[in-house]
């Protein structure tokens, strides 16, 4: 079985049944697996279908199957209750009854549920092998509530059942920004202080916390995105070869690049950093409250925007910033990562304005691996060149067709 607690949260509605549902349509999921959702609303099991129906299509768009849908509907069962109410995990047993091979569950809730749940599937003997636990980012709010959140987890889940999952890291541009890097023999010279400028990071969104006051609040741009997200992106650009591609392996050359961070001093705040909160305005032609007004709001300086420069301080990238942002109700959705590479020592070109080349990997929405360079501008000018600037531009989206499209989509 498969049991999403959260089930009608945001990660489960964008992220997680759509999935769930383009594993089956692919044939990879087991035949008898039973996904059951998990949350405090009162529904029934086709109510709760219904439900999911509209997020999947949402999702799916042009990649909607009718066939498909009825045959992962079957799948899906709901248990309602509250994750702080012992009796809840009773009513779960239930309906994990008759399931075999093992219970997976997914914590797709606020990290201050963590430990209620954890402890109540321990009431029941859910804890018990083979069964095993899923938590999401960010696991607590503090390194104290961290280590809280893994003792607890540690008491009743052995290490070998414990998964500490960041989603975005399932992203196929994600995963491609390995392939780039070392599955090509043209950026590895190059990917280092000598030739890189800096370093952009950008998660731009277009939402406001969308009804998630209660938890985004407590949490801030700075803890929902900056220290999972976007240092797992930083990870990946600046981190060494690994040896091969199996998780300890790689997970131990992010280490190297966490721990090569340079603490920002609390003297150095206002120069490394800049906090923001969005106010109420216009978004897509509609008028959008501002934070503080949002469902649930209140007075608050709580972050939704943040900006800051950061350092590896090691050999490759000594002297080199990184440049990280992201935020919420900002003009454009995107996700982007920009290599900056340094200006050319000399131009020969008689005052014909350069531009340094730019390597451009946009993760979302469209998917593109794009590399700015200079170029003759076609003339008969004597005497010398004029040069421009033009893109060599890859889309992932037109490079792939049918099922490897719909999963980089």
């Amino acid at each position: 079985a498969f049991v999403i607690f959260g089930a009608t949260g945001d990660l489960a509605r964008r992220m997680l049944f759509p999935s769930l549902y383009f594993l089956d349509m692919d044939g990879l999921l087991p035949s008898r697996l039973r996904i059951v959702g998990a949350a405090r609303s009162s529904h029934t099991d086709e109510e709760f279908r219904k439900d999911v129906e509209g997020w999947v299509r949402e999702r799916a768009g042009a990649f909607f199957s009718q066939e498909a849908w009825e045959a992962f509907a079957k799948r899906l069962v709901y248990s309602p209750g509250d994750a702080t109410d012992p009796k809840s995990y009773a009513t779960l047993k239930e309906r994990l009854e008759g399931t075999d091979g093992g219970a997976l569950f997914y914590l797709s809730t606020s990290p201050a549920l963590y430990i209620p749940i954890v402890q109540g599937l321990a009431s029941q003997n859910l804890s018990a092998e083979p069964n095993r636990v899923i938590v999401e980012k960010p696991i607590g709010k503090s390194w104290a509530t961290c280590e809280q959140i893994n003792a607890a987890i540690a008491e009743h889940f052995s290490e070998n059942r414990t998964f500490r999952i960041d989603h975005y890291l399932g992203k196929e541009t994600v995963q491609n920004l390995i392939a780039l890097r070392f599955g090509n023999a043209l950026f590895e010279p190059l990917w280092n202080r000598h030739t890189i400028d800096h370093v952009q990071i950008t998660v731009a969104e277009t939402l406001g916390v969308e009804g998630r006051f209660g938890y985004y609040d407590e949490y801030g741009a700075t803890r929902d995105m900056v220290q999972n997200h976007i240092l797992q992106l930083l990870c990946l650009i600046a981190m060494e070869p690994p040896s091969n591609l199996r998780p300890e392996s790689v997970r131990g050359e992010k280490v190297k690049v966490l721990r090569s961070l340079r603490p920002i001093r609390d003297s150095e705040l206002r120069e490394k950093t800049v906090r923001g909160q969005y106010t109420r305005g216009v978004t897509d032609g509609k008028s959008v409250p501002a934070y503080t007004e949002e469902e649930g709001g209140k007075a608050s300086d709580t972050e939704t925007f943040v900006a800051l420069c950061a350092h590896v301080d090691n050999w490759r990238w000594a002297g080199v910033p990184f440049y990280l942002r992201t935020g919420k109700r900002l003009p454009t959705r995107t996700s982007q990562i920009v290599i900056q590479f340094r200006d050319v020592p000399h131009s020969i070109f008689n005052g014909s304005p350069l531009l340094a080349n730019r390597l451009t990997i946009t993760l979302q929405p469209e998917e593109s691996i794009a590399l700015t360079i200079m170029n003759k501008t076609p003339s008969l000018t004597q005497g010398g060149y004029e040069l421009q600037p033009l893109t060599l531009n890859l889309s992932l989206l037109d490079a792939f067709k049918g099922e490897k499209r719909r999963r980089i989509a």
